[in-house]
């Protein structure tokens, strides 16, 4: 006799519509696999503000593109997330957002800010980090507001590599951002 193993289920953007609306869960899927998030903790919140606020500040006075909280991002019927922070430039944002304010490809920059938990953690640093490079995303920031520190990704050969890690004394800045710089404590505070 032989025993054959389940079939995987394979989660698309569909199925998200059919699921109960709950403000206070989050649904992303990466590569066919659902996760299911709470609303995060009141601190990955702020964090994931402060982050937003100095990425919008940059870009108000650069004019050079857009920092967006939570936005929804649909790659493919497979691949929906919702990252917590992303900037996109203007040219970028002009193709990429669809009627209903999605956005439908790759920005130029990703922040994730760390959830406690082994699968909260598995999925921002490994399924999250592999569909971000998959994308084209040119860079990627996993953030630690528990360590208050910065892990930075940037696409060599087509593939994020970790770069670098900003600790809270340190100063980030980013080769897509022509002048941002700010000390990575800020973002905590």
């Amino acid at each position: 006799m032989s025993q054959t193993s389940p079939e995987k289920v394979r989660w698309t953007t569909a199925d998200l519509e059919v699921l109960a609306t709950d403000e206070w869960k989050r649904y992303e899927i990466v590569d066919g696999e659902l996760f299911v998030t709470r609303a995060p903790h009141i601190d990955h919140q702020d964090s994931s503000g402060g982050i937003y606020f100095e990425l919008r500040a940059w870009s108000n006075v650069s004019k050079l593109g857009k920092a967006i909280f939570l936005p929804g991002i649909i790659f493919s019927d497979a691949d929906n997330v919702i990252p917590d922070v992303v900037w996109i430039s203007n040219d970028r944002l002009a193709q990429l957002k669809d009627e209903a304010g999605h956005l439908t490809g790759a920005p130029e920059l990703v922040v994730e800010v760390l959830s406690p938990g082994a699968t909260n953690e598995r999925r921002d640093r490994e399924a999250k980090l592999k569909l971000y490079s998959s994308q084209g995303v040119e860079e990627y920031w996993i953030v630690n507001r528990e360590l208050q520190q910065v892990g930075v990704y940037r696409r060599e050969n087509a593939v994020l590599k970790r770069v670098a890690t900003f600790l809270a004394q340190d100063e980030i800045t980013s080769p897509l951002l022509p002048s941002f710089q700010c000390l990575v404590q800020t973002f905590f505070a």
